[in-house]
Parts: structure tokens; sequence; C-alpha cells
């Protein structure tokens, strides 16, 4: 879509009833959401403020305000000296299990890892009952703010017996590439996910506000002898992940 044309100036400066009572930032804000509905993808940029302004007859302060609003609705990204791009946002199929990593190479996306904590300490007692060890075995911790392109998607924290892996804590960037390799790689996993909002501190490691939606995920995977592997729980920002499920009607496949 085209963004500078006289329907756009015209929504803007003679909106229609339903877009009346808008300020001009949130009538700005209207016509780029519904330029990037209408086709924009990913990594597709947009004008400059400056030019917006100039087209539009707005001050850079309104299209500044237009882009923050979408910035904080998770539809563009705005990188200082670079511009405003539309946001990209993963789709995760829940019938499919794959890390994080995977995920990210497979969409195009270079996945990356700031680590907040890699540690081996005794297991609490529900992790312990979970993974099946004993009480005085010892786990491998570990927190860590996953990135695609380097933007936060996602804060993990795992917990796996410090066998599996002989305590080793510099594995890389992808766990499950690295029990590939031990010869224990999880093959499936129960899932539970449920919606919240962030709080501190989490917030400020995903990028967003206090209050933002987040997708909270608690994971068990397993390996082929059914061997309880992984606990993981992670915080998916809401504005950047979807899981997808396919469905069909019992009897009508």
């Amino acid at each position: 879509m085209e963004l500078f044309n006289p329907q756009n100036f015209s929504s803007l400066h003679a909106p229609t009833l339903g877009l009346a009572h808008l300020s001009m930032a949130a009538r700005l804000a209207h016509i780029l959401r519904t330029a990037i509905a209408d086709g924009m993808k990913a990594g597709d940029s947009f004008p400059t403020e400056r030019d917006m302004a100039a087209f539009f007859k707005v001050s850079r302060d309104t299209v500044r305000r237009a882009i923050d609003a979408l910035a904080r609705q998770g539809l563009v990204d705005s990188r200082q000296g670079a511009g405003t791009f539309v946001a990209a946002r993963v789709e995760q199929p829940l019938t499919e299990m794959s890390s994080f990593s995977d995920d990210m190479q497979l969409r195009g996306f270079r996945p990356g890892s700031r680590w907040l904590k890699r540690i081996v300490r005794r297991p609490t007692p529900s992790e312990a009952f979970a993974l099946g060890l004993l009480a005085d075995a010892w786990v491998m911790h570990l927190e860590r703010v996953r990135t695609a392109d380097a933007v936060p998607m996602a804060i993990e924290r795992s917990v796996v017996s410090s066998q599996l892996l002989d305590g080793n804590l510099e594995f890389g960037e992808s766990l499950y590439k690295a029990l590939d390799a031990a010869g224990v790689g999880p093959v499936n996993a129960l899932q539970r996910l449920r919606a919240a909002v962030a709080t501190a501190p989490d917030h400020e490691l995903l990028d967003i506000r206090v209050g933002d939606p987040v997708l909270h995920i608690d994971r068990r995977s397993f390996s082929a002898e059914g061997r309880p592997l992984e606990l993981t729980e992670s915080l998916y920002r809401g504005d950047r992940y979807d899981y997808v499920v396919s469905m069909s009607r019992a009897g009508k496949a």
C-alpha cells in the first residue's frame, strides 16, 4: 500500500465519523496500522519522520507519537539512526517440538541468548519429583533472555539433570542440540500455556512495560524411553509470538 496518497491525507484531516473523536496522532497511527494490514511485510520500512510530517502536514512530534503507539502494540520497531520497520511476529505450531534456535533459524532470524544465570545446584523438592531425581542429585539451572535478530523475545528458566551434560555449563546456544549430541535429546514434551502480564523485573529484560501481555509456558520434556529430561518455564512477549494449532471436527476429518 502506498502510504503517501490523497485518501490517507483526507482520512487524517477530514476523518470519518468513527475517527473524528481521535487525536491527530491516533488518526495517523490508524493510517499506519492499516498500511501494515494491507500488505506490508515484516522488515518493510516506513518513510522517515520528516517525510511523513511533510506529506501529512503535521509536526514531527505527532508522527513520533503515532509511531510510539504502534511500537507499544508490537507492530513496529523503531531503531535510532535506521528508521521504523514493520515488526516480525513468530508463529509456533503447538503440535511440533523444536528448540528456540531452530525455530528462529527456520524463520530467517538470527537466534541469540543473553545469559542471566548458569549454575549447578541441588534440585528443589518439586524439581526432583518432576525429573525423577534424588534429593541429593545435582541439576543445572539455566536462565537467559532469548533474542531474534537481537530483539528480546522470551525469558527461559530451565532445569536439567547435571548428569546429562556432565555438568558442562558451556554447552553453546542450544540446550536441545547439546542434549542431542550427548545422545539424550528430548523427543516429546508436555506443555502448558496461559496468559499472563509482565511484572518487574522481567518487563525490563523483555523490553516491554509492566502489565503488557506475555505467554507463560511450562514445559517438561522426555526421552524416547519416557525419562524426564528438562523443566522449562518461559515468558514470551505477547506482541511477538503466536502459538498456532490445527484443528478438525471430530468425525469430519
